[in-house]
C-alpha cells in the first residue's frame, strides 16, 4: 500500500500543492491529468524526495517518510522503493545505454558492476533495444533514450514507478513507442503514478484517473467516469480544451 498524507508545497508565496491525499493499491495505475502549473509534476517530485514537500508524509510499504523530519537514511529508504522517468530522460552523456541503466544497481543496490551490466542487458532486450547497449544517448532517438530511461528505473524493481510527463519532450513519432512500454508494463501489475497529457493513455490503461488544478484534487475516479460524465466546471473545461468531448 501507497500512502501521500497531507502534502503541501510552496515556492516562495506561492502556494503549489495545498494538501494532497493519495493511497494507491499494488499494481494500481494512477494517471494525474490537468492544466499546466497545477502542481503535478511537483507532487511527483515530492514523492520520492527530488522536492521535498514542506508538509505531509509519504508512505510505501513499511516505510513511512515525515517531510518535515526526514534525514538522509529516510529519504534513501524510500529512493529505494521508488523509480522515476523523466521527461527529458536526464541519462549520463557519458555512458551507454547499458550503463545508465547499470549505474542504479551499482550505486543504490550494491551490484557488482558485471553482474549489474548483465541484467541491463537483459532489460535492454526486454525493451527492444538489446542491440543498442554500447551506443551512447547522442546516437539514440528520443523514443530510444526515454525508454532507457525507463529501463533505468525498471531494473530497480520499485514499489512505485513514477512518470513525470515522459512524452512530453518527444517529436509526434516516437511517442507511440514509449507509450507501447509502459502499456506493457502496465500489464504486468507494475503499481505506477504518471503524470501526462497523453488522454487516450489515461483512458486506456489508468486504473483511476485523478484531475487537479489550483494545487488540489478536484475529481477523481475511472477513465469512464473522468472522461464521459465529468462533474467540476474545471474538468469539462479542461476537457474541452484538449479536445476530449
Amino acid at each position: 500500500m501507497i500512502k501521500l498524507a497531507n502534502i503541501h508545497k510552496s515556492f516562495a508565496d506561492s502556494a503549489v500543492l495545498k494538501g494532497i491525499d493519495i493511497e494507491i493499491k499494488q499494481g494500481e495505475i494512477i494517471v494525474i491529468i490537468g492544466s499546466s502549473g497545477t502542481g503535478k509534476s511537483t507532487l511527483l517530485r515530492c514523492v520520492n524526495f527530488l522536492e521535498t514537500a514542506d508538509k505531509g508524509s509519504i508512505k510505501i510499504d513499511d516505510v513511512i517518510v515525515d517531510s518535515q523530519n526526514a534525514n538522509q537514511a529516510d529519504v534513501l529508504a524510500l529512493r529505494r522503493k521508488t523509480g522515476f522517468v523523466f521527461q527529458n530522460y536526464a541519462l549520463f552523456a557519458h555512458m551507454t545505454a547499458q550503463q545508465n541503466i547499470a549505474e542504479g544497481l551499482i550505486t543504490v543496490r550494491g551490484w557488482k558492476k558485471t553482474q549489474a551490466l548483465e541484467h541491463a542487458q537483459r532489460i535492454l532486450n526486454d525493451i527492444g533495444l538489446g542491440d543498442k547497449a554500447h551506443h551512447y544517448p547522442a546516437s539514440l532517438s528520443g523514443g530510444q533514450q526515454q525508454r532507457v530511461g525507463i529501463g533505468r528505473a525498471m531494473a530497480l524493481e520499485p514499489e512505485l514507478l513514477l512518470f513525470d510527463e515522459p512524452t512530453s519532450a518527444l517529436d509526434p513519432e516516437w511517442v507511440g513507442e514509449v507509450l507501447t512500454l509502459m502499456k506493457e508494463l502496465a500489464s504486468k501489475q507494475q503499481t505506477m503514478l504518471v503524470v501526462t497529457h497523453e488522454m487516450q493513455f489515461a483512458k486506456e490503461v489508468a486504473d483511476r484517473v485523478i484531475f487537479m488544478a489550483e494545487g488540489n484534487i478536484v475529481e477523481q475516479g475511472s477513465p469512464q467516469e473522468i472522461f464521459h460524465n465529468p462533474q467540476d466546471h474545471r474538468l469539462k473545461k479542461f476537457l474541452r480544451q484538449v479536445g476530449v468531448e
